[in-house]
């Protein structure tokens, strides 16, 4: 059963920076896509960008695009979330999620995963 584990999320003033990251455990992290969601307080759960198995296909939410940018090591099972140049709007808990596939065009619809890390806070303020 694979596991997921987001970590780097804290606390951050304006134009500031953080990178989340998600480790996988429980199988080679090379077999799955990767997405990467939030949730802000009375939101829905968006999509934030997605990433394919072998990091040859990146998609990003138009609210990110410029600003995030994701990329995978899988000899260390881990995919990141480098997020530059932060909003206040951006503030939300961040999720990563998994599946074997996941079609690129709907990889930002959460219900093509079925692996979910448990998040990790990004609060942009100051």
């Amino acid at each position: 059963q694979l596991q997921l584990v987001e970590s780097g999320g804290g606390l951050v003033q304006p134009g500031g920076s953080l990178r989340l990251s998600c480790a996988a455990s429980g199988g080679p992290s090379d077999s799955y896509d990767i997405g990467w969601f939030r949730q802000a307080p009375g939101k829905e759960r968006e999509g934030v960008g997605c990433i394919s198995r072998r990091g040859g296909i990146i998609n990003y939410a138009d609210s990110v695009k410029g600003r995030f940018t994701i990329y995978r090591d899988n000899a260390k099972n881990t995919v990141y979330l480098q997020m530059d140049s932060l909003k206040p709007e951006d503030t939300a808990v961040y999720y990563c999620a998994a599946n074997p596939l996941v079609v690129q065009a709907m990889c930002m619809m959460a219900r093509w995963y079925n692996y979910w890390g448990q998040g990790t806070q990004v609060t942009v303020s100051s």
